[in-house]
């Protein structure tokens, strides 16, 4: 750090996540930062756990605002900003922004701080993301904006650190973690459009000058705020001797929060990026018909709702209800016991072991020695590994339209049919009477899709298909 040590208020948003922020609270002492120029917020969006009472109890040194409900990670970012703005003039020249489930390294503050304070011209800086559930993968260094499909375009996204594969991350936190050391071509920081506020370090009188944020609830308020600071003639960096672990998006299988990245993607592009604005539209409405077509309704509903609310103008907290329901995997046991379940598929591409259903799936199956399950497995396929003991085996052409005709033969030949959330096969939902789906942290029981009902939401996507 230089030896004149700027003020920083630390922001960080809280709901329903005590025992993360605990952490995270706990782990912002190992920071190799002057303690005494650095001042810590945290708002709490309303939670019903016990956040309040234990962060009074354990941290009662650190400044706490409790909003009276929960108004999503723009409300509470704002909240934060707010408070900061309103303190004695140049009492701080930093916010830094932090998600509460974040694992920081001890340098990941001093880093971004040192690189602002070189670089005049920059106003923002984030840390690269890591993946928690995989501390050797790299989940974004930064990110552009596509405003043609409205999706962000991640640097380095998915690129391993192969020296660090099998190091838990409590090693990895005492050790230096620059990659630009670590990565070919990897410089130590980088221009980009966009950082998330999950560790972004802004300049205060940046803040001052192109205001909080636009109330978007939730997703792309961080992103529209990256483009508004570079609008104003700043820059948007990087770093790569920053770091924070982040459980990885595909560890998490959205469902409401489809609506607001679907709704604020518009708003965005709308503001920033005109021409892209219908491309972003056709692409939900594409979306809404996937949706449709695997049985997750209620989500291709939602994302209507979202196009609909767009044009009436409708920001912030919204019915965002996507009415499906997921539950721990351990209850596919008690599913598979229903009497009228007697004949299952399931395909290759969901592994049970990493989805921890294997052993309450077999546990079924010892109880109800009538359960008829097939493993379903396409010609050519390498990878396949029988995950279940007396399961019967169906093979289908590799070919696909070969698979199209055998799976027409197929249609609601099973009362379940079970499927991957990250590996979702369409045509697999129209087999059963029910579809299954099944990711890492849960599962959740719908209805298969109907002919019946995909043609109402066509009829929907139609009277939408115009912006």
């Amino acid at each position: 750090m230089n030896k004149s040590c700027p003020r920083v208020l630390v922001i960080i948003v809280t709901w329903n996540k005590q025992d993360y922020v605990l952490d995270l609270l706990a782990s912002l002492k190992n920071l190799q930062f002057e303690t005494s120029k650095l001042d810590l917020l945290v708002i709490d969006n309303a939670s019903e756990d016990d956040t309040v009472k234990l962060i009074r109890q354990d941290f009662p040194e650190i400044t706490l605002i409790c909003n009276k409900e929960n108004i999503g990670g723009t409300g509470g970012f704002n909240t934060g900003l707010t408070y900061g703005l309103e303190q004695a003039e140049d009492k701080y020249q930093y916010f830094w922004l932090l998600d509460n489930d974040v694992v920081v390294h001890p340098k990941t503050l001093s880093a971004l701080v040192d690189q602002l304070e070189k670089e005049s011209d920059v106003a923002v800086i984030g840390s690269t993301m890591m993946q928690l559930d995989y501390p050797y993968r790299i989940n974004e260094m930064g990110a552009f904006i596509d405003r043609h499909r409205g999706e962000l375009i991640f640097n380095r996204h998915y690129e391993n650190i192969p020296a660090w594969q099998g190091i838990p991350i409590d090693k990895l936190l005492q050790q230096e973690v620059d990659l630009s050391q670590r990565l070919d071509g990897c410089q130590a920081t980088m221009d980009v459009e966009y950082v998330a506020a999950a560790s972004l370090l802004v300049r205060a009188k940046v803040v001052k000058e192109v205001g909080i944020w636009d109330d978007f609830f939730i997703h792309f308020d961080d992103v529209e705020w990256c483009l508004r600071i570079a609008q104003k003639g700043h820059r948007i960096q990087v770093s790569a001797q920053s770091l924070i672990w982040h459980l990885s998006a595909m560890a998490k299988v959205p469902t409401w929060i489809l609506y607001y990245d679907n709704r604020n993607i518009l708003y965005l592009l709308d503001k920033h990026g005109v021409a892209g604005l219908k491309s972003a539209w056709q692409w939900t409405l594409k979306k809404t018909l996937y949706y449709a077509l695997i049985g997750k309704q209620g989500i291709a509903h939602l994302l209507l709702k979202s196009l609909s609310d767009y044009k009436q103008g409708i920001k912030g907290k919204a019915d965002a209800n996507p009415q499906i329901s997921y539950q721990k995997n351990s209850e596919l046991t008690q599913i598979l016991l229903e009497p009228k379940i007697k004949r299952v598929l399931i395909p290759w591409r969901l592994n049970l072991q990493a989805a921890n259903a294997q052993q309450a799936i077999v546990k079924a199956m010892r109880q109800r020695p009538d359960l008829h399950i097939d493993y379903l497995i396409a010609g050519g396929e390498t990878t396949f590994r029988k995950q279940l003991p007396n399961s019967h085996i169906r093979f289908i052409s590799h070919n696909r339209l070969k698979r199209y005709w055998q799976f027409l033969w197929m249609k609601r030949d099973y009362d379940l049919v079970m499927q991957s959330d990250y590996q979702v096969m369409p045509l697999i939902s129209w087999l059963g009477q029910q579809v299954l789906f099944v990711n890492d942290e849960g599962c959740a029981l719908v209805e298969a899709p109907r002919i019946k009902t995909v043609k109402e939401i066509i009829k929907k996507i139609w009277l939408l298909r115009k912006i």
